[in-house]
This record gives structure tokens, sequence and C-alpha cells, in this order.
């Protein structure tokens, strides 16, 4: 794990960074206007920041983990237009309440709460969405994915699905209840912020 100051953090990232993927540094206090220059340093990267100040650095994901990744965010934006609120896949970024900026691959928020959130000096207000999905792709380790879940839980959001197309399962994330495990379901049915919202597997597991 390498450590360094946030001055030198883009200049020690080298531009053979991508031999060296995923990659974690440590760089406390980032702030939004940092975080950015990263990532218009690094485009082709996706980036987070976790609440205890480490930038995280993934490499680009293979073709059929990206086709399931859209798969979701299309379902989920098929059913939004109907329902009402915001649907985002993938490209999206949250700054949490605890001071991390996380990107789930699917996520869904009320328009009311997202209009009492903004704010036009940031591009990134402090807002937890309601529902988030994270989708597994074979170079992500498990246990990272799960602990994201939990973090997204203690942050607000209302709903979590954790689908992983290499175990075959979708475990299900709620406040102050143990996550659920469902063994290759053929479909996934929301509750709470997106009652109605169903989810089919077929494309994804």
């Amino acid at each position: 794990m390498a450590t360094v100051t946030i001055p030198n953090l883009a200049a020690f990232l080298s531009d053979h960074l991508a031999d060296h993927l995923p990659a974690s540094f440590s760089a406390p206090g980032l702030s939004e206007e940092q975080f950015l220059a990263l990532y218009e340093k690094y485009p082709d990267f996706f980036l987070e920041y976790t609440a205890d100040g480490m930038v995280l650095i993934m490499p680009p994901t293979d073709p059929e983990s990206a086709e399931r990744v859209m798969e979701v965010g299309y379902q989920l934006k098929h059913w939004s237009r109907a329902q009402g609120g915001h649907a985002i896949g993938a490209d999206g970024m949250f700054y949490l309440p605890n001071g991390a900026r996380r990107g789930p691959d699917a996520a869904w928020w009320d328009d009311a709460r997202w209009k009492a959130a903004k704010n036009p000096k940031t591009r990134f207000p402090m807002f937890a969405p309601d529902f988030v999905i994270e989708v597994r792709s074979p170079q992500q380790r498990a246990r990272p994915l799960r602990e994201k879940m939990v973090e997204y839980l203690e942050n607000g959001v209302k709903l979590g699905w954790l689908i992983d197309p290499i175990e075959r399962t979708v475990t299900i994330y709620r406040p102050t209840r143990e996550p659920e495990v469902l063994v290759a379901p053929a479909t996934v049915s929301g509750e709470g912020p997106v009652e109605g919202f169903v989810l089919t597997l077929d494309r994804i597991l």
C-alpha cells in the first residue's frame, strides 16, 4: 500500500498505472476539486474514495460484466420512467455522509430528496440514494463488495442488492436486518422505495 501526500498524489501515479490495477493510495482530506483532478488525469479508470481517505483505482471491466451492468441499469431505468424518481447506471457518483465517494452499478432515488440536497456550489452534494445495485465482476473480490453494501446502508440507503454472477446469487441488504441470500433466482422483487420493480435475471446470472 502506497502512502503519499495529496499534492503529490497525481505525480506519484505513473504512466504504467494500468499494470498495477486495482490499486489504492492513502490521501486523507481529499477535496472535491482534487478528486475530480484525478478523474481528469485518468479518464479510462474508475475511481472511488473511502471514508478513511483511500483512493481506489480500478481498471475497466470485461465486456460480459459491462453488459450485465447495462442490463441492470436498463431495467431499472425502464421501471423508473413509469414510477418516477431518478435512475442511473454505473457512471454516477455519490458523496455519502461519511465522506466516501461511491459509484454503484445502478441506483434509484426520490425526486423530492434530490431537490432538497442539490447544491449549485458542488458537483457532488452529500446524498445517499434510496436503492443501489452492485454487480460483481470476475476481477472483484466478494468481501469488499459486501462491506460496501453495509456502508451504503449505514449512510442512508434503504435497500441494496449485490448480484454475484460468479456464485449465481443475489444478496438483499436492508437496514437493521441480516442480509438475505437468494440462490440462482429467476427474478428479484423490489420493496420499500422500489416496491413494484422486478429485475429479470436471465441475462445477468
